[in-house]
């Protein structure tokens, strides 16, 4: 271990959404539904200057917050809820209930309208707010 490392694991970490997700999925809509449509992205404003150099077609990773989840933490599941399958670690899984409600989905980029992106492949509903955009990288 470095001695001169800092580590201050009960230290609290705040973020700001830089938008939301506007699409017409809930809770009754699975993932891979989600997955086929297209979903938009409205930035807030201060951010659109950070659009520039995106392209259409471009693959784009979204993080964003679970805001709809429950705060229970359970860090062995049922893949996917299913009882039949045994139950894994959460650092396993693409579940939503995890140690921080973060979410992650690589999209492509269909289009940009000022604020506003169109992608496709995003599995967030509805008002889901979003932390971050990042160029996928294979």
């Amino acid at each position: 271990m470095n001695k001169g490392a800092d580590h201050d694991f009960e230290r609290k970490i705040t973020y700001q959404p830089i938008g939301f997700v506007i699409n017409e999925f809930d809770e009754t809509t699975s993932r891979q539904e989600m997955r086929k449509g297209t979903s938009k992205i409205l930035l807030n404003d201060p951010w659109t200057e950070g659009l520039e150099g995106l392209e259409p077609g471009q693959p784009l990773l979204v993080i964003f917050h679970f805001h709809r989840i429950s705060e229970d933490l359970v860090l062995r599941q049922h893949p996917r809820g299913d009882e039949n399958r045994p139950k894994r670690g959460v650092f396993t899984l693409r579940s939503p209930l995890r140690p921080n409600a973060i979410g992650v989905t690589r999209v492509t980029l269909q289009k940009i309208e000022n604020n506003l992106l169109y992608v496709h492949g995003l599995d967030a509903y509805h008002g889901t707010p979003v932390l971050d955009l990042k160029p996928a990288r294979d």
